[in-house]
């Protein structure tokens, strides 16, 4: 009997990857060899990296060598760390001897060959120079707006998810709630703008409907369903400011209309609805990062101050589990973060603090989706540093996460993610373009059994 050869719980296509890294080729070579997506390759690498116990290619093509899944020769090994090859270091004192041997050039040879250098370097960076002065637009973390654009990854067949009727417009920043049967896409930002656009999906027929448009567009902004309404506060403009305007949709009367505004303008805030009342978590106020929380209570149609969070963030997400809101995730500026929180909503005055600092993401992640169907949490996409290659769920028993998978991996950000009838909807976000995806993940398996039973 033949023992097959440990190979540290590595796929057979994982070790592909690895015999192609210590060639020295780079993701995309990779790619093209093994027809799959470069994002796929980076997937593959995280994966290696994780269950070698590595931290670059270099230490991979290493610990393979090491382990004897890849006879590496020294030409090999030179060009997976990137050291020239000694004929190369060689030949520069080759070319030396051959020019002492030429005659110097002449004054005018030497002035012809300067002109000649600045005129290619000009060349080489005019497009470069151009197109950062006329086509690139200045990086911030609440619009892609100016941003190249790229081609959308292929999708990702995985367990669970399948993909339902694309969203009428693609957009990001958007604001999706579920409510009185339905999925409400709402406001965001697209191709054109900041929009006020609200899309209506209707779960039995599959399809998307026009609904009544949001008074003020806005990007950057959750949405939170109470008693037949939902509500939709602060968020940024088309303009590029941050407003405080809180607008509500009765859902059974069709129509949107103002209620109280927030305490400052917010934007890019978490949001979520406990206990009759609305609670918002920090966010963006058009100068610098919040921690406040702010509470609406619809019976007195007003705003109140809770207890702030520890630090101020952006781009974190909310969800109400019994007496708790759990906020997770988030971006502070500088960074993603994989920070989980909880939120008593019952806590008392003569309680410390209504906060509790629960298991952390495995993952930092920051414009993510985060909904709460049974007793678990579903965290869904982010990316806003780094490529994600999984989605990952909470055990609120456990105070424990694990992996599920993504049909998108790499950064699918700024998405909306409503829970309703056991399932999770993700709709739009942003890969690099905007997207117009409805992703759909069954949380909850039903199992039909048959009533009664046969006589012997």
């Amino acid at each position: 009997m033949t023992t097959q050869p440990d190979l540290g719980q590595l796929s057979e296509r994982e070790l592909e990857v690895v015999k192609l890294v210590a060639t020295g080729a780079t993701n995309q070579q990779i790619a093209r060899a093994l027809a799959i997506s470069p994002n796929t390759v980076k997937v593959h690498l995280r994966n290696i990296f994780e269950k070698l116990g590595v931290q670059s290619r270099t230490e991979a093509t290493m610990e393979a060598v090491r382990r004897g899944w890849v006879a590496v020769s020294s030409a090999t090994l030179i060009a997976a760390t990137a050291t020239p090859p000694p004929a190369e270091a060689a030949q520069p004192t080759i070319l030396l001897a051959e020019a002492s041997a030429r005659p110097a050039p002449a004054p005018w040879q030497r002035a012809y060959f300067i002109v000649a250098l600045v005129v290619v370097i000009v060349a080489a960076l005019a497009p470069v120079w151009w197109q950062g002065t006329t086509r690139a637009a200045p990086s911030t973390p609440f619009s892609d707006r100016g941003q190249p654009q790229m081609a959308r990854g292929p999708r990702v067949d995985v367990a669970r998810w399948s993909a339902s009727a694309a969203l009428p417009t693609a957009r990001s920043r958007l604001a999706v709630v579920a409510a009185e049967g339905k999925i409400y896409a709402i406001g965001g930002e697209g191709a054109d703008g900041v929009t006020d656009e609200m899309a209506v999906y209707d779960p039995p027929t599959n399809g998307w409907l026009p609904g009544p448009h949001k008074p003020t567009p806005t990007a950057n902004i959750a949405a939170a369903a109470l008693n037949g309404r939902i509500y939709v506060p602060g968020g940024s403009t088309a303009t590029g400011g941050v407003t405080n305007v809180l607008e509500v949709y009765d859902v059974a009367a069709g129509v949107w209309r103002a209620a109280a505004p927030l305490p400052r303008p917010v934007a890019g805030y978490a949001l979520a609805a406990a206990g009759g009342k609305i609670y918002l978590f920090g966010g963006w106020d058009g100068q610098q990062y919040r921690a406040e929380t702010y509470i609406y209570d619809p019976a007195t149609a007003a705003w109140s101050e809770g207890v702030a969070l520890p630090t101020p963030r952006a781009f974190a997400a909310a969800a109400a589990l019994d007496n708790r809101i759990f906020v997770v995730g988030g971006f502070d500026g500088q960074a993603e973060m994989a920070e989980a929180l909880a939120y008593n909503t019952a806590a008392g005055p003569a309680d410390a603090t209504p906060w509790s600092l629960r298991s952390p993401l495995s993952q930092p992640r920051g414009g993510l989706g985060l909904a709460a169907i049974g007793a678990r949490l579903y965290a869904v996409g982010g990316g806003w540093q780094s490529d994600l290659a999984y989605s990952e769920q909470y055990d609120t028993r456990l105070d424990a996460w694990s992996k599920f998978g993504t049909p998108i991996v790499g950064r699918w950000r700024n998405l909306g993610l409503a829970p309703w009838d056991g399932r999770l909807h993700a709709v739009g976000g942003w890969d690099g373009a905007y997207l117009d995806a409805h992703e759909q993940y069954q949380a909850l398996l039903r199992q039909l059994l048959p009533i009664g039973g046969s006589s012997q």
